[in-house]
Order: C-alpha cells, then sequence, then structure tokens
C-alpha cells in the first residue's frame, strides 16, 4: 500500500484571466519614470509559512537542505560533514527541539499561509518535519554541549513543552539549568494530554531525553510554592522561567455539573495516560470542539466497556479483547472483553467550524463518532443517586454570529459519562503574585515578568494555544534571559520574531571571507567586502504571493501523509500510530513543492533571460545559499526582466535615484 495521497486538485493560478489584453511585467516599469538605471538587488524576506510557525522554525531553510539546494559543508577530508538529513534536522532544530513530536500533532498553521495554495496546495511542511524528526531518533543523534559554560544558573518551573524548550535554548547559550516538575514524568502535555497513538510515547522519551543529555538537572516530585518556594529560587539562582503550563480543564458551568461522572477533557486524557482508565463506559458525551474533545472522543472509543456478559454473547460481533499495553495504552496483561462505546460530541456551532485539525475530526467521525452541532448545554440530568444519565441540551442558530437559541427546541442525551472539553486554565498555587486579574501573566515583550526582573514566563501561562506556541515562547525568552545574565539592555523584539536564515553567518561557514569596506559600497560587483546589494529584510517583511512569479510552477501534487486505515469495526483497543511517515524519497519530492519564497532556490531565470549578460552565478567555492547569483552593474541598464521572471520575489530593482 502506498504510504502517501496524491492529490488530484488541478493547477489553479493563471498569470493571464480571461479577457486579458495587457502585459503587465515589471519592465513597463522602466518606461514610466524618468530614468532607467534601476538595477536588481538581492531581497531576502521571510515567507508566510515561516511567519505563520508559532515556534518561529527557519522552514523554507531546511526545506532548501531537503530538496538539494543547501548542502552540509565540506570537511578537511573534501567530504560533506554530517548527511543531509542530519544537517536539515539541526537547522530544524534551531528553534523547536521536538521535530517528530510536533511533525505528527502540530495542526500546521504554517501550511495556512503557505503561498503554494495560489498554485494546487500548500507544501506539507509537517510530514517532512516528522520524517526528519524520526530519521534523527533512528540514528540517536543528540545536541552539541555548549562551547562554553558561562556559570550562571537558571531555574525552570514546569518541566513540559515550554520548561523543555527553554533549557534546551538556554543550554545552547551554556546557561545551567534545573527543572523543578510537580509530576513524576517530564513532558507536560506531551506526557499526560497526547494520546499515544497521536505521539508513541518512545517518541516523546527520546525527544526529552535528547535535551537532558545536554546536561540538564531534574527534580520530579517538587511543587514550586509547596516543596520549594519562589522566594528560595530567586535567592538560589541567577533568573527564572516559569513555565507551567495550564494543565487544569475548565468546569462545565452548567446546573449538574457536580455530578461524580462529569470531568473535564484533561482530567480524562491524563487518568488515560497514567493507565489508571480501564473503560470508559457505554455512552460518553463530549462537549467541545478543539482537538482535545478531538482525543476524548478517539479515546472513549478505543477503551469501550466492560461487559460481564460478553463471555455468553458472539465474541466475533460485539466484543474484542483489549491488547496487550503499557502505561495509559491499556494494562499489560490484561484480557477483558469489551464492547465499543458509542461516543456523541456536542458542539455549539456547525462541524465546519470547530477549531480541531481536520484530519482528526476526519478521524474521528471514521472511527464512529457521532457529532450533534449547533446545540448549547442547558443541564445536567441526574438520578436519584446524584448520577448524570444524560445531558440536556438546547438547538441554536447563530445570527450575525451571535448564538441564538431555538425555544422549545430542548432534548435529552443519555449517557453515563460527560467530559467537557471547553478550555484550560492555569494553577497558579503558590505563584499567586505573577497572575493577573484573566489568571494569565503579565510580560513584556521579551517575556519577562512586568516588575520582576529575572523572571520570564512562557507557553499557556501567558495565553494557552497550541504547543508551538510554547516552543516559540521559550526561544523569545531564552534571549531575554541570555540578555539579562549578560547585563545587555533588553532591546525590542522585531516586527516578525523569528529563527531567521543568516546569509553572513552561512557564508562564513562556508568558508567564504568578507573583508572590512574600504571603499563605497553601493553598486558594487567587485568588492569582497559585501554580500553584493543584498538586503535581509527578514525582520520586517513578509512576502505576499503577489510579489512572486508563480506562473513559474507547474502542477505539482502534493505528497500526502496517509491516515491508518481505522474505522468504526476496528478502533476498539487500536492503540497503533495513525500516521503514516513519508519516507525518504517522498520527502525529498514534497520539498521540491516549497517555492522558496523570498530567497534565491537557483533556477536560473535571471541568468538565462538576461538580455546584456549581466546577472552571472557566482564562483562556486563563494557560493551559498541566497548567494547563487550576482550582478554587473557595468552592464545593467535596468529592463527589470530578472525581477520579472524571479519566481521566489528575490530580486527586486533598486540603486536608483
Amino acid at each position: 500500500m502506498s504510504s502517501v495521497i496524491e492529490a488530484t486538485q488541478k493547477l489553479t493560478f493563471r498569470r493571464y484571466k480571461d479577457g486579458d489584453d495587457k502585459v503587465h511585467g515589471l519592465n513597463q516599469k522602466i518606461f514610466q519614470a524618468g530614468y532607467t538605471h534601476k538595477c536588481p538587488t538581492y531581497i531576502q524576506s521571510t515567507p508566510p509559512c515561516q511567519g505563520s510557525c508559532p515556534s518561529g522554525e527557519d522552514i523554507r531553510s531546511y526545506l532548501a537542505i531537503v530538496r538539494g539546494t543547501e548542502k552540509p559543508p565540506v570537511g578537511a577530508d573534501g567530504k560533506p560533514s554530517m548527511p543531509w538529513q542530519e544537517y536539515a534536522w539541526r537547522r530544524l532544530t534551531e528553534a523547536n527541539p521536538f521535530p517528530a513530536i510536533m511533525g505528527r500533532v502540530c495542526p500546521a498553521p504554517c501550511q495556512g499561509g503557505c503561498n503554494r495554495t495560489e498554485v494546487e496546495g500548500y507544501v506539507g511542511i509537517n510530514s517532512v518535519e516528522q520524517f526528519l524528526g524520526n530519521y534523527a531518533i533512528e540514528k540517536g543523534l543528540g545536541f552539541a554541549m555548549p562551547a562554553v559554560e558561562t556559570g550562571k544558573r537558571v531555574a525552570i518551573i514546569g518541566g513540559g513543552v515550554a520548561g523543555m524548550s527553554a533549557a534546551y535554548q538556554l543550554r545552547r547559550r551554556g546557561h545551567s539549568c534545573v527543572v523543578f516538575e510537580s509530576s513524576n514524568k517530564l513532558g507536560g502535555m506531551l506526557s499526560f494530554g497526547l494520546p499515544a497513538y497521536r505521539t508513541p510515547r518512545e517518541i516523546v522519551d527520546a525527544e526529552v531525553q535528547r535535551i537532558l543529555d545536554m546536561g540538564v538537572e531534574v527534580r520530579l516530585n517538587t511543587r514550586v510554592g509547596k516543596d520549594v518556594s519562589i522566594g528560595d529560587l530567586r535567592r538560589n539562582f541567577d533568573a527564572v522561567f516559569i513555565g507551567i503550563g495550564a494543565q487544569t480543564g475548565n468546569v462545565l458551568d452548567i446546573p449538574g455539573a457536580d455530578a461524580p461522572n462529569c470531568t473535564d477533557g484533561i482530567s480524562f486524557l491524563r487518568e488515560f495516560n497514567e493507565g489508571k482508565l480501564e473503560h470508559a463506559g457505554k455512552r460518553i458525551i463530549v462537549i467541545g470542539g478543539g482537538d482535545t474533545a478531538m482525543d476524548v472522543a478517539a479515546v472513549a472509543r478505543r477503551l469501550g466497556t466492560y461487559d460481564a456478559d460478553a463471555e455468553s454473547h458472539d465474541h466475533a460481533k460485539v466484543t474484542v479483547v483489549a491488547r496487550e499495553c503499557d502505561g495509559g495504552r491499556g494494562q499489560k496483561g490484561a484480557q477483558h472483553w469489551r464492547q465499543s462505546a458509542e461516543v456523541i460530541i456536542a458542539y455549539r456551532r456547525h462541524v465546519q467550524e470547530m477549531p480541531a485539525s481536520k484530519h482528526e475530526l476526519d478521524a474521528v467521525i471514521q472511527e464512529g463518532v457521532e457529532i450533534q452541532p449547533c446545540v448549547a448545554p442547558v443541564c445536567v440530568v441526574k438520578d436519584e443517586n446524584g448520577m448524570a444519565t444524560a445531558l440536556r441540551v438546547i438547538k441554536v442558530d447563530w445570527v450575525n454570529k451571535k448564538m441564538v437559541p431555538k425555544e422549545g427546541s430542548e432534548y435529552d442525551i443519555p449517557c453515563n459519562l460527560i467530559v467537557s472539553a471547553v478550555g484550560q486554565s492555569v494553577n497558579w498555587a503558590g505563584l499567586d503574585k505573577f497572575k493577573n486579574a484573566k489568571n494569565l501573566a503579565n510580560v513584556d515583550k521579551n517575556f519577562q515578568a512586568v516588575d520582576q526582573p529575572g523572571v520570564f514566563i512562557g507557553g499557556d501561562a501567558i495565553t494557552p494555544l497550541l504547543l508551538t506556541t510554547a516552543i516559540g515562547h521559550a526561544r523569545i525568552a531564552a534571549e531575554g534571559i541570555d540578555a539579562y545574565l549578560s547585563g545587555k539592555p533588553l532591546d525590542k523584539r522585531p516586527k516578525v520574531d523569528k529563527s531567521l536564515f543568516d546569509l553572513p553567518r552561512n557564508m562564513v561557514q562556508f568558508g567564504a571571507k568578507i573583508e572590512k569596506s574600504t571603499e563605497p559600497m553601493r553598486g558594487t560587483a567587485t568588492s569582497n567586502a559585501a554580500i553584493h546589494n543584498f538586503d535581509d529584510r527578514s525582520e520586517r517583511y513578509t512576502i505576499p504571493a503577489e510579489a512572486l512569479f508563480l506562473g513559474h510552477f507547474t502542477y505539482t501534487p502534493r505528497k500526502e501523509r496517509q491516515m491508518l486505515a481505522i474505522d468504526a469495526n476496528n478502533v476498539l483497543g487500536n492503540i497503533d500510530e495513525r500516521l503514516i511517515a513519508l519516507t525518504e524519497a517522498q520527502a525529498q519530492a514534497e520539498a521540491k513543492r516549497c517555492m522558496s519564497c523570498g530567497m534565491c532556490f537557483e533556477c536560473d531565470n535571471c541568468v538565462v533571460y538576461c538580455p546584456q549578460t549581466a546577472v552571472f552565478r557566482v564562483k562556486k567555492n563563494q557560493a551559498t545559499l541566497g548567494r547563487y547569483v550576482d550582478t554587473d552593474y557595468s552592464k545593467c541598464i535596468g529592463c527589470h526582466i530578472c525581477a520579472d521572471v524571479c519566481p521566489t520575489g528575490y530580486i527586486q530593482m533598486g540603486l536608483g535615484e
């Protein structure tokens, strides 16, 4: 069976529409100006995928390595210093230390911003990320130890995504880190919130351990505010990072929700992942429309319910044997006969408005979960023992984005378990002075707590969003901590605050020498004191599709990851990972679909179409990514053709008065 699905959508981009009778090229601008000496400049911009990535990955850059545009540096023996897979992984993990996990579970807002959607469909970025993450685990790759130890110590409160990402970034800078974790295991939501069929436990453990191997000290079962005070940490450490997350599920605020068989989604998933949940019940109602609601529904379908009379039934039709597994994936050696549970998701909006990832929504529907949209909970119906027996809901309409209940439309949904997956909140016990009226933290642009110098905060404690958001917070906070510990001012952050490709650094890495300038640099094509007329605008400009020559790109179907074939007939007890990873060849093919927005990808259009032969390839020993072509300005007549045919928008016109 093929591991990919090829998109069948046809090419959607047409440079010229029906009825167009005029050519709209950049060269027309020559005749509208009083001069013709506007010449090409090389402008690095942020691609929209990267601008949309909460963790700030240098996506375009590592895709360029996977596709073969940028190659690893050559060692003293003339051979590549490392395999391209490792080189791409190391570029990726400059921002995100959890690629194997995030390649599986991130809803990929980067793909929503991809300019390739203007051609035929977005690039499958997180499928390539998963491939690279898997490669690193299979090959046992580790992070480099810091070159220099600073002697500074940072206390990190919380061993989840934000805390471990901060530890990784701080160790890269040579600072010692001690992680204080209230649970008996690191990982936070990775370990206790995500089911193993989405993120296998060995994947989580491997990516967490890789950070610990950098020399991170950990103190488990230690709650700050109870076992150790924040005052102690401030006295004994040079800085503090708070990444406690939002691991308390919001309770349902309706009458009767205090019934013993009403719970929240976070508690439900934690019980499952800790191996304390053997079955869910015969009929479960999940309230909510996000990924947590999908996870709860999928777990409930897998657990099913224990049937005491199963052995007298036709097992082949109504029961299956629970699989052997461990720690929330069932119980090792268990041989319970189970039957499927009926799971219903109740959501107040339309299905198409659910915030859950589309593939997660599609998966639970295929696995037999029923969705009842446009209903709002009214109350929990209890029996004489105080147990919930039904959820009373009312049908609603949406008028001008406002919910309008339909009078007289109330009805009861029978159940024996109600799980509310309607958001999470932060437990600030022992750290109350850092929370505001909204139960979140007030921080500045460097994620330093307001009026608390030396204390930095990231992740859900600032705003409960994605796991990748917490990773991005930790990266920025670590830079702020590093500046604070070095006695440097905490400057304003850039408008586009991402991990950006650094062309000058890359040239040095590849052995190119940039000397100190002794002559005017404007318009030079010969001085080695400059990257000729290059300007990095990445920190302030995200390039739109309109700035690209989309007509260069032909229809190329996406290599889409397949999902394991799990449906209502085989979901019970099924703990297999659902996403089937791309092969190496498939990952490379998908990376080649990247349009490299805002950066040269060496297509040769500018060289081929220049009528004056003014644009030329640089010597191989001077070339790197972004330094493939140069311009002889003594030949350039400012015809704009090179910019007109540049697919990526890297060439723009300048140098004129």
